[in-house]
């Protein structure tokens, strides 16, 4: 008799999720219109149709019942700032006077850690209540900014990557660390939390102007001697930014050659924005399998530019979907999703929703090294998950009444939809979001 693990857990609805990338290969994803998916001790058991799996679950198992609705892996955000959250639609002409007037004052105060804490319970939250279940999140410069952050995090039993950022230079004094504080510290972080449970670290040099060469080698130091730990930072999101770089850097072929010098192209490395690259650049990402992490919210924001997906998809370029709160306006993937069509649109190129939705679950597990353990619903990766509600608005329910495809109805989460979309949301298993409740 085969043993029934005793956390056995159903949920049936329509079920989405992927095992490729539809840009490059037909029939990417796997749907079932009414289907089930079955969750033990924290992890996929399976998932299918509900007209072959119901047979399979011992007599008297409880079902959860959410037909109408949509199950789909949760979403994974890329590039986001935590401590940026109350400074979200802050008015200025460009990244770099942002940054001066509201970025570095609203960090100065992550020096305290009850503050820090407060911010990171609100952050989580507003991430489940969106639907985000995994996410790549810059703390402050301070160390205390990622305890509070992973003290929260791991509370909520979440999968999520963080780092102390590494700033020595061409910053506020009160914001300021060395290049020997800033390895020590992501080095003590490294020890405290990477692979604690469900946590994850990155090595955070903020972006090419804010750190020496001296901090830039330590940061690429730590780098090798961490090959497992994750890598974050920014490259060529703005114009007067890419300036400031070859001012900085003369001998650098591009600014994306500043991080290659320094040993920062690896898998698990994820550049946010990516808009000013050249091809030389793309192609160097590829072959070192680093990611981008596209940021469409904030970049429309900012002024910064429009990236381009035809050129990354040429080069086989690892992509994910970010927010970048505080410069993008939305903690929300599916709000993310209707800007990145916008933008691909202005580029001269189209966004299927089905890829959207990949690019927000699978595509960006796979730019993270992580397929297997988060992204879809292969037996064996981590229960994370969200429902999403076609009823949730007035015009949703309208506009999806009328759906023909799949594609048109997640074109319509993706365009009109916002976190009264997600009804509900899941992580190793269990429920940590019911819209309405907390």
């Amino acid at each position: 008799m085969p043993i029934v693990p005793a956390t056995l857990q159903a949920y049936r609805a329509s079920l989405l999720h992927f095992h490729a990338d539809p840009a490059f290969t037909e029939e990417a994803h796997a749907w079932h219109a009414d289907g089930l998916l079955i969750v033990a001790e924290g992890k996929v058991l399976a998932a299918g149709d509900y007209s072959a799996l119901q047979a399979t679950l011992p007599p008297g198992t409880h079902i959860v019942d959410y037909r109408g609705k949509l199950i789909v892996p949760g979403f994974i955000d890329t590039h986001l700032h935590f401590p940026q959250t109350e400074m979200i639609a802050s008015p200025a002409p460009g990244l770099l006077p942002w940054l001066e007037t509201y970025t570095f004052p609203t960090e100065r105060a992550f020096e305290d850690p009850v503050h820090a804490r407060n911010v990171a319970e609100f952050f989580l939250d507003e991430l489940l209540r969106c639907g985000t279940t995994t996410a790549m999140v810059y703390g402050s410069v301070h160390p205390q900014s990622v305890d509070a952050f992973f003290g929260a995090s791991e509370a909520r039993g979440l999968r999520m990557v963080a780092g102390k950022v590494m700033m020595d230079r061409n910053c506020p004094e009160f914001l300021r660390d060395t290049a020997e504080s800033g390895a020590r510290e992501s080095e003590e972080l490294i020890r405290r939390w990477h692979k604690h449970g469900r946590s994850l670290y990155a090595i955070t040099p903020r972006f090419v102007p804010t750190s020496t060469n001296e901090q830039m080698h330590l940061a690429g130091e730590l780098a090798r001697a961490y090959p497992d730990t994750y890598l974050q930072t920014h490259v060529s999101e703005n114009e007067d930014e890419c300036r400031w770089v070859r001012e900085l850097h003369p001998q650098a072929r591009s600014y994306l050659d500043v991080y290659d010098q320094y040993g920062m192209l690896r898998p698990r490395a994820m550049f946010g924005h990516c808009i000013w690259l050249d091809e030389r650049d793309r192609a160097r990402m590829a072959e070192t399998s680093s990611a981008a992490a596209i940021c469409p919210t904030s970049n429309l924001f900012l002024g910064s530019g429009l990236f381009d997906f035809e050129r990354a998809d040429a080069a086989k370029v690892l992509l994910s979907l970010a927010t970048d709160v505080g410069g993008g306006t939305s903690f929300s993937m599916l709000q993310t999703m209707n800007e990145a069509y916008k933008v691909a649109r202005l580029k001269g190129s189209y966004l299927p929703a089905l890829r959207m939705f990949y690019l927000a679950t699978l595509g960006a597990a796979r730019a993270m090294q992580l397929e297997g353990t988060l992204g879809n619903f292969t037996a064996g990766t981590e229960a994370d998950f969200i429902v999403l509600d076609k009823q949730s608005t007035p015009l949703l329910a309208r506009r999806t009444a009328g759906c023909q495809s799949l594609e048109e109805l997640l074109f319509a989460f993706a365009l009109l939809g916002d976190d009264r979309a997600v009804a509900a949301t899941y992580s190793g298993g269990q429920c940590v979001h019911v819209r309405g409740q907390g």
